[in-house]
């Protein structure tokens, strides 16, 4: 714990936001919002996977 990768911390932190804009969307029962949150969450999620395996593979992780 002693290198915090800041950019690991936003984008768990922007996912965290899509999840809560999911259970905003599900509140107003909007279906469109839905989608897009889980658009934007899945997005949010590639980019990071795909961060981190750059990372490992510079051998910067």
């Amino acid at each position: 714990m002693k290198n915090i990768k800041w950019i690991f911390v936003l984008y768990s932190l922007a996912a965290l936001l899509a999840m809560l804009g999911i259970g905003v969307a599900v509140a107003f029962r909007s279906f469109p919002m839905i989608l897009l949150a889980v658009v934007i969450l899945g997005v949010i999620m590639v980019s990071g996977f795909k961060k981190k395996r750059s990372m490992i593979e510079a051998g910067t992780l």
